[in-house]
């Protein structure tokens, strides 16, 4: 989604090409129309003793605030958690909100925070940005006491926002409290400088970081209110949002913010302070500040949009070595230094097909040079010979053999096929109840109508959401595309999501039984009441796990080729490279 693929989307475009891939974050419409107060009043007049209305009208801890009902689901939308990070409070740790007097409207969403136009949407120049949206059924057991699913949205850490995920489907389907929000983004959101803030929470500027942490504190003091239980919180993210549930998990301050924890399509990745303040100073240089002495206060003092326009090409990264961050995420869940609580961890059986759609027409020449590029000249021939392009079908076999390359060797920010198994192995290593998952549905609508004539895009990064979120922006839905079948799927994934938010397992009724991955089993999701329980063994030959797992780690702990996985998240040298490409 971000669209989805974040980073690996806004990376992966420059050196894949695939224009408009990703539109899934603009087209979405919303999950519910809405029936009006008059058809809620009839449902609340009907509701039996034991349950009660959801009030419009619902008390925080700032100040009250009056939603909107489809009649089904009740919405509570830019509910502000944090003081504005303007002016003196850019580049700060997020503050409280000042209380306000009178009832505040919260009808319609906050703005998002500021990012450059992407696959998810237009610009934004606003700081003022930090709302949370609130979703509850609008008749709920007396007493509340609802579970609630906390969602961080995707978009490699620089665009999007909490408006792409309307959990009103959720909430009605599964009974429980949905949260959406807003958080720093970019350079606003995470921006390593010396100087740059006094606060010893944010030294490596992970502000974002702390963003989150403030909207789950927000939940925890408010969320009974509207009928949630702030005991039973899961979080729950997707590509650049998984790897924020990665990075909450391995953060102190977050210790009992949520009791579970979901990973969408996750790489756990982070880089380097050093890295990061190298690359802070070329932001700063592109917005004129060329002293690096100076960098910070000349920064500063430079209106947002001046900065909003050297982000262009910059790379936001969750950064480790802070008092919110003392490890970086990989390394602490594989050192077991992480919150044990009960995790759902997943993939696509086909992440990187869509990325994979612009070599759909290389020559075999290209073929070679970019697996050589990607792999290094000693891995390549090795990789080549481990997915011969007779094992594809005509007449995209060489984007679908680079494809499955991407997809199982996790070298993507470590997304999809053996480094999400290697990932849910570790959480079982380390005492966490650990749910595995592929989603596997091939005939999944594709994220963007730029594919060539026949390709089959598989099921893709990201193109689970549709089946949970049929509410991204601009009134298009890919939710009101789905077949039969693929609604079944959509309402099994649902029952799965809420029982694990409400239990910490995702046992649902008249659902096909789920076992931890402790037992070697994961769960295959399928339309048409198709999903089953395989065996971790068979998705590990699927995806060439004995291969690739004997390539070794990279430096932030990622399973595979750590070399390739540096390239393709820092290297502008992909674009160089295609460039000369065939020259």
């Amino acid at each position: 989604m971000r669209t989805v693929w974040t980073r690996r989307l806004s990376v992966t475009v420059v050196v894949l090409a695939v224009a408009g891939y990703g539109l899934a974050a603009a087209r979405f419409g919303p999950a519910l129309s809405g029936t009006g107060v008059a058809q809620a009043a009839v449902t609340r007049a009907s509701a039996a003793p034991a349950v009660r209305p959801q009030s419009l009208t619902v008390a925080t801890n700032a100040g009250q605030v009056f939603g909107r009902t489809t009649g089904l689901v009740d919405q509570f939308l830019g509910i502000p958690y944090a003081a504005p990070p303007v002016g003196r409070l850019r580049w700060q740790p997020p503050q409280p909100v000042r209380p306000w007097a009178g009832i505040r409207s919260a009808l319609s969403y906050g703005s998002r925070c500021a990012q450059l136009a992407s696959t998810n949407g237009p610009r934004f120049d606003t700081e003022n940005c930090l709302t949370v949206d609130v979703y509850a059924p609008a008749v709920i057991p007396a007493g509340g006491g609802l579970p609630v699913l906390f969602m961080i949205n995707g978009g490699d850490l620089e665009n999007g926002a909490g408006d792409q995920h309307d959990g009103s489907l959720l909430a009605q389907q599964a009974q429980m409290i949905v949260v959406s929000f807003n958080y720093r983004l970019g350079p606003f959101g995470f921006l390593t400088l010396p100087g740059l803030t006094a606060a010893r929470s944010a030294v490596n500027g992970n502000f974002g970081l702390l963003d989150m942490e403030a909207a789950l504190r927000w939940v925890r003091l408010n969320i009974a209110a509207f009928g949630g239980n702030p005991r039973a919180v899961a979080i729950d993210g997707e590509s650049a949002g998984a790897d924020a549930v990665c990075a909450l998990l391995a953060s102190p301050p977050a210790a009992g913010l949520f009791s579970r924890a979901i990973l969408q399509s996750s790489g756990c990745v982070s880089e380097s302070a050093a890295t990061a303040r190298q690359n802070a100073l070329a932001l700063a240089a592109r917005a004129g500040c060329t002293v690096p002495a100076r960098a910070a206060s000349c920064l500063r003092a430079k209106p947002e949009a001046t900065v909003l326009n050297a982000s262009a090409g910059y790379v936001p990264q969750f950064v480790s070595g802070g008092p919110e961050l003392p490890i970086a995420p990989a390394p602490a869940i594989a050192f077991g230094r992480f919150t044990k609580v009960p995790i759902m961890v997943g993939t696509n059986r086909d992440e990187g097909r869509p990325l994979a759609a612009a070599a759909a027409f290389w020559t075999h020449q290209q073929y070679v040079q970019i697996v050589t590029f990607v792999f290094g000249a000693t891995l390549a021939p090795a990789v080549l010979k481990e997915y011969p392009l007779s094992d594809f079908p005509r007449p995209y076999q060489i984007a679908y053999a680079l494809a499955a390359e991407l997809t199982d060797s996790g070298v993507i920010d470590g997304i999809g096929g053996c480094a999400e198994q290697n990932l849910a192995g570790e959480f079982v290593r380390d005492g966490a109840p650990t749910f595995f998952y592929e989603f596997d549905d091939r005939n999944a609508p594709p994220l963007s109508n730029n594919i060539p004539p026949g390709y089959q895009d598989g099921a893709g990064h990201a193109e689970e959401l549709a089946y949970m979120w049929p509410s991204f922006t601009n009134g298009l839905s890919f939710y009101a595309e789905l077949t039969g079948a693929q609604l079944e799927l959509s309402r099994q994934m649902i029952a799965y999501w809420g029982a694990f938010t409400r239990n910490g397992s995702p046992a649902a009724f008249f659902q096909p039984p789920w076992q931890s991955f402790g037992s070697q089993v994961l769960m295959s999701l399928q339309p048409g009441g198709q999903s089953r329980e395989i065996f971790g063994i068979s998705f590990a030959q699927e995806h060439h796990c004995a291969f690739w797992n004997t390539v070794g780690r990279s430096a932030e702990g990622v399973p595979g080729t750590g070399a390739a996985g540096q390239l393709l998240r820092h290297a502008r040298a992909w674009a160089r490279w295609l460039t000369g490409l065939g020259e």
